[in-house]
């Protein structure tokens, strides 16, 4: 999940950019990732050049998904100067429209360690722009969050801080059909409360949504039991629980929600549900992965799956 880089990305293979090659491989078949590894970094070398010399190929107007992985190992560079870098280079990168900050793997930072900062201006620079991810919550800002084609966001934290919960709930996405948020633990951030995601979860923002992941979370029963009193679970495709330490009390709620068959699929994954409750979740009639079951007698040694 976040212990290796990815190999595939928007369906297409990745690969890493080097700059001593000259040529790309084709942009239609190819998603090009560009990280410092650990010799690049001692050596001074820095994310901005690295955009700079992938931005200079002739073929680049051709790109249309663009990951940007490590950039820092000691957890003390933020994004700004990169951000910046990629906002003043928006022409050469006109026809974006993927794009994830932050395919950083554990042994290269923990997800809590990334320095992130505030990305909204990326979302200014390419309006083209359909899927966005970012991993990392130390630091993240979404303070402008509007676009009127992103149709993807996925937030990827040990611990969202709930400047980002306001952030989403006051974004303008008219257009948004997936949005996916690790919400993680409040010893590395996360201090929200259920009444922090009302807008989100009741507040009709995002009305062409089918995919809702609130995940990850240490209040993974009371998101479960908003999410069954919601109208919003009418339209929903697929709702996502897991990573979190949800128990019988949220599955029961989601069991006892006269919206929960519209789904088509609900994913309870690394979860702390009884024998009994996932017997009961086994017969609801739709699709339900209830993977990595944890201890559920003993309400303190449940925990998210990602965190540090």
């Amino acid at each position: 999940m976040i212990n290796e880089h990815l190999d595939s990305f928007n369906g297409k293979p990745v690969v890493d950019f080097d700059p001593e090659e000259g040529l790309l491989k084709n942009l239609n078949q190819y998603v090009y990732r560009l990280r410092i590894d650990y010799d690049d970094y001692s050596g001074g070398k820095k994310m901005e050049d690295l955009i700079q010399a992938f931005a200079r190929i002739p073929v680049i107007a051709e790109c249309q998904e663009l990951i940007i992985g490590a950039w820092d190992f000691e957890s003390s560079i933020n994004p700004d100067g990169f951000v910046q870098t990629l906002v003043e280079l928006k022409d050469a990168f006109k026809n974006l429209k993927a794009l994830f900050i932050g395919d950083i793997t554990a042994e290269e930072q923990e997800i809590s360690w990334i320095q992130q900062s505030d990305l909204s201006p990326l979302f200014a620079a390419f309006p083209n722009l359909e899927f966005f991810q970012a991993r990392g919550g130390d630091g993240l800002s979404l303070s402008e969050l509007k676009h009127k084609n992103l149709k993807t966001l996925v937030i990827q934290t040990g611990g969202l801080p709930p400047n980002v919960v306001q952030d989403i709930a006051n974004a303008d996405l008219p257009n948004l059909e997936k949005l996916e948020l690790w919400l993680g633990d409040d010893n590395y951030g996360f201090e929200s409360n259920i009444e922090d995601f009302d807008a989100i979860i009741n507040g009709g923002k995002f009305p062409k949504l089918t995919y809702l992941g609130l995940k990850n979370s240490n209040i993974q029963d009371e998101i479960a039991i908003a999410v069954a009193k919601s109208p919003l679970l009418k339209q929903l495709h697929t709702l996502d629980l897991s990573m979190g330490i949800l128990s019988d009390t949220g599955a029961q709620a989601l069991l006892d929600s006269p919206n929960i068959k519209n789904l088509v699929f609900l994913n309870l994954d690394h979860h702390f549900m009884t024998d009994d409750m996932m017997a009961k979740m086994g017969d609801l009639g739709i699709a339900v992965s209830m993977e990595d079951q944890g201890n559920y007698d003993d309400e303190d040694d449940r925990y998210v799956e990602v965190s540090e």
